[in-house]
């Protein structure tokens, strides 16, 4: 893995760099650091090339001031690859974890954005603002403010399955519309509470009476603004998000994380010729650590490519069913379902291409 040390990266008013370095630290933003896809390209000129078809994950800490989308771009085009895709939106004010699929890795997209994700967020208690974070208009004001053991004491409240009801500033359609994008045209979004789950929850830091430091971590569609909203409101504060990192999703944590600049300097030294992007890349199948793997032999293999189902018979033949992913000769091949003693293929892989050194198959 390449390890980089977690970089806290939301701006916020209070510099916390020179707290006790065992604790969370959320620096202030310079506006020097933030760089959209064109402006790292026009520092960066670089002659056009071929698309290439390149198979892997990058797991991108993503700085603050970037969207996801100009994220995937400019990982894009500094691999030239065909296809590329995100496994779950990294709103711009935060840092951290933005897993980007190239090429095949795309085919395992969902089985990313279906996992866990962990967040440490920093909360700043006296307002509400429309957002729910640092960008929108104060909306509601208060003199209140908890105290740690106030704070912990209602947490469990939000632990488990809950009720959520999502930011008005979010991605979530209505009647085939963003929530965020009527709500900046000044239409009073109302959105219906949806079920999420909270597996962890806790306060880690108590910085001050204004600020309070959480971890947290939760299933697919939990939005932590609306967890800094809603404990606000019961402990009659009030609060929004001043810094948030996402520090895992799915089976990608802090230790797989590359900074885009070390990213861009890779990328240079393989141009030329002092490396191989391929030692940036985590494996097609990295994505999949949750699903049983199954080896065929190259016969089976054959048929399983051309989208034909294998019988399973035999000692080794698995008595279980549902998803699989298939290798032979230790490469991935596809997706399968197991069903009715037989391996039906669902998704079938062609890494013909780049992929994943071999000494990345193994996770630090």
């Amino acid at each position: 893995m390449i390890a980089t040390p977690a970089k806290g990266v939301i701006h916020q008013q209070q510099d916390l760099e020179s707290r006790d370095p065992g604790k969370t630290s959320f620096p202030k933003l310079q506006h020097d650091d933030v760089k959209d896809g064109s402006e790292l390209q026009q520092q960066n000129p670089q002659p056009r090339r071929d698309k290439r078809d390149i198979h892997g994950w990058i797991v991108l800490d993503k700085p603050i001031g970037m969207t996801s989308t100009q994220a995937v771009a400019v990982v894009k085009r500094l691999f030239s690859a065909k296809r590329a895709g995100h496994a779950g939106t990294l709103d711009p004010l935060a840092s951290g974890a933005l897993p980007i699929a190239l090429g095949e890795a795309t085919k395992t997209v969902p089985f990313v954005m279906d996992g866990r994700k962990r967040y440490r967020f920093m909360v700043r208690w006296g307002e509400e603002r429309d957002t729910d974070d640092t960008e929108g208009r104060v909306i509601r004001t208060s003199d209140i403010r908890p105290t740690a053991e106030a704070i912990r004491c209602l947490l469990p409240q939000f632990t488990g399955l809950i009720e959520q009801i999502p930011p008005r500033y979010s991605a979530i359609k209505v009647q085939g519309e963003r929530a965020y994008d009527l709500a900046r045209d000044g239409e009073i979004v109302e959105l219906a509470p949806r079920p999420v789950e909270i597996h962890h929850l806790a306060l880690v830091e108590q910085i001050d009476s204004n600020l309070s430091v959480f971890d947290a971590e939760c299933g697919k569609g939990t939005y932590v603004r609306a967890l800094a909203r809603d404990i606000g409101r019961i402990l009659g504060c009030f609060g929004h998000i001043c810094a948030l990192r996402r520090t895992r999703v799915g089976p990608f944590g802090e230790t797989d994380m590359i900074p885009l600049e070390q990213l861009e300097a890779l990328c240079n030294r393989a141009a030329s010729g002092e490396g191989s992007l391929a030692d940036a890349l985590l494996p097609v199948e990295t994505a999949l650590d949750d699903i049983p793997a199954l080896a065929v032999t190259r016969a089976d293999a054959a048929r399983l490519h051309r989208g034909q189902a294998v019988l399973l018979r035999g000692r080794d033949a698995p008595n279980s069913s549902g998803t699989v992913y298939v290798t032979v000769a230790g490469r991935l091949l596809a997706l399968a379902e197991i069903g009715n003693g037989e391996l039906i293929p669902k998704r079938v892989f062609n890494l013909t291409g780049l992929t994943a050194s071999s000494g990345r198959n193994e996770r630090v």
